[in-house]
């Protein structure tokens, strides 16, 4: 059979593992790439390509780069490439029914949770958050909807206790490239079909927003210390603390839940045992942290430098 014509879609960083994986596969050929707009970074905003646009210029490949995926010059251009099936990974705009209904075998995604649930644009942060034991990769055929496509494949990885989104993330990426060259060529042959989801088990991951990232101690331990690992590295999970002349921003990186009581946000302990606050179920032993403009310490390190004592409130 000759090599399928593919053009790839996708513009974070778990899209690279996918278009790395089919660049090696002797079964597909990627004729181009398409993924967002460099985009302005750091203090100085200088524009910055996105990973998948750095592994395409690698490559010596094509790269579309259009502001909207429905306009009709980049349409004209797609057209042109005339795709046979077009991969989708994390590229970060919804396709409108002309291009998904523009290749002989459609278009497939790789969607990082096991769907229907967790459907939309934060599926890793939402379910370590949540406290589910187990996640994994969907390989959907494409339609106008938001994840709401047939499903072709999926396959299931456990959520360590010690998962935070970046490693999730790289562990999920890998599955999901691995899943997607060993599935296309089912759907390719017409071997397998895609299976509609059942839409009354559907979950939402909306996006991760800033705000996302503050913590309310007044609930369980358990689910702060979840949200502690969904938020790393973005956007960390922060709460204010007492100083002079103004609170001060503390971010709070690793911590254990431990049985203790108290009010919600109440410092419990903090000596050389630890550094102990109170939720509104048990309390958290916090294990590192991080003064806004300061280094990632340990707690013993961190109080060491900042005088804080038992009975005062964080929040």
């Amino acid at each position: 059979m000759a090599p399928v014509r593919i053009v790839f879609m996708g513009s974070a960083e778990l899209s690279c593992a996918s278009l790395e994986a089919l660049l090696r596969q002797p079964g597909f050929v990627v004729s181009a790439v398409v993924t967002q707009p460099d985009r302005p970074k750091g203090r100085e905003l200088k524009l910055h390509a996105s990973p998948v646009k750095e592994i395409a210029a690698g490559a010596g490949l094509p790269v579309l780069q259009p502001a909207r995926a429905r306009d009709e010059a980049f349409l004209a251009a797609l057209r042109g490439l005339q795709p046979e099936l077009i991969v989708v990974v994390a590229f970060g705009q919804l396709l409108p029914a002309t291009l998904l209904d523009l290749p002989r075998f459609g278009c497939v995604n790789v969607h990082t949770s096991l769907l229907p649930k967790y459907r939309g644009a934060a599926p890793i942060q939402w379910a370590i958050a949540n406290g589910e034991r187990e996640t994994g990769v969907t390989l959907m055929q494409m339609d106008a909807g938001l994840d709401t496509g047939g499903i072709l494949a999926q396959v299931a990885t456990p959520i360590q206790g010690d998962d935070t989104s970046e490693t999730l993330h790289r562990r999920l990426a890998q599955m999901g490239a691995d899943l997607l060259t060993q599935t296309i060529p089912e759907v390719v042959g017409g071997r397998i079909q895609p299976r509609p989801q059942a839409a009354d088990q559907a979950t939402y991951a909306p996006k991760i927003r800033k705000d996302d990232g503050r913590i309310d101690w007044r609930l369980p331990a358990q689910v702060i210390a979840n949200r502690l690992r969904a938020f790393a590295p973005w956007p960390g999970s922060f709460t204010w603390m007492p100083a002079t002349p103004r609170l001060r921003l503390l971010k709070i990186w690793r911590a254990e839940v431990v049985p203790q009581t108290g009010q919600p946000g109440e410092i419990l302990r903090a000596d050389a045992t630890g550094l102990v606050v109170a939720c509104g179920q048990s309390a958290l032993r916090l294990l590192t942290l991080q003064r806004e403009g300061g280094r990632v310490l340990t707690a013993p390190e961190f109080l060491a430098g900042h005088p804080l004592r038992a009975g005062q409130v964080l929040g």
